[in-house]
């Protein structure tokens, strides 16, 4: 019996062992490998967490229009995320609000939301974004604490499930949230403009604005005042800009009267200014109302003009003159004076004539003393004159310039001899020896007759 054979078999034995130990490894090696990640397998969650709150102030007064700024906050976290080999990354995270959209309703609050749904787009954790909504305030708003709804609309990635190691799918969830913001009407007056008169306001003068004011709100104010301010840029200035009204109680109509000034450069139309009230409310707040912008009436500057038939005077003539002047205003002048201001040939020794009052439209006559120089030569001038006057306030101003028209004429022969000295002076000569020559020839012819009569 040979032993060979036996030893063989258990070599091959061992060989065939080892090259099947081996394969195995290698098949759960490439198994583990090349193994699909088995579907539905979730690796990320987490959710927003979203929240609104007013930025600033969230007390406002009846009939006023504010813009209400509110904050949307995410505060959202990613509660767990796989992470191994084999898992893709995602793009997304379930704690981002997506395709943010936000609304505001007015609730049970006396207010007008005026702006549309806002979309803010998408908002990521621990992140925020601003939004505003225009919101009036009712006029007869009561004071008060009141809330408004904010609704809130989004999408969040609720799930995301891999299939394989090349895709991944997404599901979405909608949401709608409701926050309540508190919101807070003031006790506070209404002020009201019902009426407004421009008295005597011409430009470069000044003169009175009539406001009637009223108190169209629910609330009472105390220590009320009126007060006007320049709006930028208008000529209208005040001079006179408070009125002080005191208890100024729902309903309650007053009458203001504040004193204006006009610049020169104005024009006849109508200008902007700003009139408001300052008070304390109910709880003793001092408040002031807003702004509200008045149309003032301005009228043109105050004109006049000359009327009546042309001055004409001689070349060394000196010469009394009236000169009519009418207010083309519609507004009455006080105390007027007319000046003129001769120039060239022509000069004046009495320049300044009193005029008095002169209604619109109205006339005064003012006499002057002028004298045209010897050598002037005939043709039209125009004097300069011009009229200081006080308007309906008592403020001292003064016209433009008018002309006054005026025209020498050529003298005629006695005004020839009257113009030029040296002429006068011969005339004067001729005169005198003319007397002296037919004096002797009357004494002459006297004599003769005498002697004609001696026997």
């Amino acid at each position: 019996m040979s032993h060979q054979p036996l030893v063989v078999d258990v070599m091959e034995s061992m060989g065939y062992g080892r090259l099947a130990g081996l394969f195995m490894m290698l098949v759960l090696l490439t198994g583990l490998i090349f193994l699909p990640v088995s579907a539905d397998s979730k690796y990320l969650s987490g959710s927003p967490e979203i929240s609104a709150s007013i930025s600033g102030s969230n007390e406002f007064s009846p009939g006023t229009s504010n813009p209400l700024k509110i904050s949307i906050q995410n505060t959202g976290l990613i509660s767990s995320r796989m992470a191994q080999s084999g898992v893709l990354d995602s793009d997304a995270t379930p704690s981002t609000a997506k395709t943010v959209l936000v609304s505001l309703d007015a609730g049970d609050a006396p207010v007008v939301v005026k702006s549309d749904n806002q979309m803010l787009g998408d908002i990521t954790a621990s992140n925020s974004k601003p939004t505003t909504f225009q919101v009036w305030v009712k006029d007869d708003a009561r004071a008060g604490k009141y809330t408004l709804p904010l609704h809130i609309k989004y999408t969040y990635l609720a799930e995301a499930d891999q299939q394989g190691t090349e895709s991944v799918t997404y599901r979405y969830t909608d949401r709608d949230v409701t926050v309540e913001l508190p919101f807070v009407v003031r006790s506070a007056i209404n002020l009201d403009v019902t009426k407004v008169t421009a008295q005597d306001i011409n430009a470069g003068g000044s003169g009175y604005l009539l406001a009637t004011l009223k108190n169209t709100g629910v609330d009472s104010g105390a220590k009320t005042i009126a007060k006007i301010a320049r709006s930028e840029g208008s000529p209208v200035i005040p001079v006179d800009s408070a009125v002080y009204i005191g208890s100024f109680a729902p309903g309650d109509e007053v009458n203001t009267k504040f004193k204006v000034a006009v610049s020169k450069d104005a024009q006849g139309q109508e200008y902007p200014l700003d009139l408001y009230a300052t008070y304390e409310n109910a709880d003793g707040l001092a408040l002031e109302t807003p702004m509200k912008r008045l149309g003032i009436s301005v009228a043109p500057k105050i004109m006049f003009s000359t009327v009546g038939k042309l001055i004409e005077i001689s070349p060394g003539e000196t010469k009394r003159i009236e000169v009519t002047y009418r207010n083309d205003a519609d507004t009455p002048v006080y105390l007027a004076e007319a000046r003129i201001t001769p120039v060239g040939s022509i000069k004046s020794s009495d320049n300044l004539a009193y005029l008095g009052d002169i209604q619109p439209g109205e006339t005064a006559r003012a006499i002057f003393e002028i004298m045209a120089s010897s050598d002037a030569e005939p043709k039209a001038y125009a004097i300069d004159s011009e009229i200081r006057f006080r308007d309906a306030l008592g403020t001292s101003q003064t016209s433009d310039i008018v002309k006054v028209p005026v025209e020498i004429i050529p003298a005629g022969a006695v005004g020839l001899i009257t113009a030029d000295p040296l002429a006068l002076l011969v005339l004067i000569g001729i005169i005198i020896c003319g007397g002296y020559y037919v004096g002797i020839r009357r004494k002459g012819a006297t004599v003769k007759s005498a002697g004609d009569s001696l026997p």
